[in-house]
This record gives structure tokens, sequence and C-alpha cells, in this order.
């Protein structure tokens, strides 16, 4: 799958993801390049605010936990992993690392999704 954008994404072991903040559009697919710059093991996990925060109390009845789906990134300290990801709705993707104790530091960022469709309207209008 091709990418629209690449978008690098540092983890330390500050508990931070850098940058924490970031833009996207609807319909726009993201090539993520995250490192692990750290000496601990780090996540890179895409989802709702809500959905990363019931997995996360998952995560800490089973720390041993593997992780193998798409929207997923385990990143050991050293490594550098890619997603690909296709942004199709409108609104914020939260994405965390969801090692207990982590996310609790404050690893987390948002991804702030633009939409495409109230632009066209707005062109129209000023027509």
């Amino acid at each position: 799958r091709s990418s629209d954008l690449t978008i690098e994404i540092d983890m330390s072991d500050a508990m931070r993801f850098t940058p924490s903040n970031i833009k996207a559009k609807q319909g726009e697919t993201i090539r993520f390049v995250v490192k692990n710059s750290g000496q601990l093991s780090h996540e890179f996990v895409l989802g709702t605010a809500k959905d990363l925060k019931d997995h996360y109390e998952v995560m800490k009845k089973f720390p041993e936990m593997e992780h193998a789906d798409d929207n997923m990134l385990t990143v050991k300290p050293g490594q550098t992993r890619e997603m690909v990801w296709q942004f199709t709705k409108a609104g914020t993707i939260s994405f965390a690392c969801l090692h207990p104790g982590h996310y609790d530091a404050g690893m987390k960022g948002s991804i702030a999704v633009a939409s495409t469709k109230s632009k066209a309207k707005a062109q129209v209008a000023s027509n």
C-alpha cells in the first residue's frame, strides 16, 4: 500500500512520543516510522481514547501480552518499525504506549484528522 505521507515518531524512556500531536486529512494514508530511542520496550498503538484506556486495563492484568493487531507495533530498544494506516474518518485518533506505567506517565499523543467534506462545502458557499 502506498502512502501519501511519512511521519517519523520517536519513543523515549522519558515516556514521550515526539511528535505527540499530528495532523492528517480524511482519506489520507500515512506511513508511520516509529523509532525506539530508549532502553525499554515501547508500543505504538492507534485507537480511540476509550479503546486505548480499556486495552490498558487489560495490559495491567496481563503485562506480558504480545500484540499482533494491525493498529499496534511493539518496538524493542534501538529498533525502528513501520505502520501504514489510512484515516477513513474525521475526528481525533489517539496513540499510546500501553505497557503498564507508560500510559499513566503520559506516553500518549493524538492525530487530528480533518474532514475533507467540510472544506468542499465551504468553497461552494463562498462562490
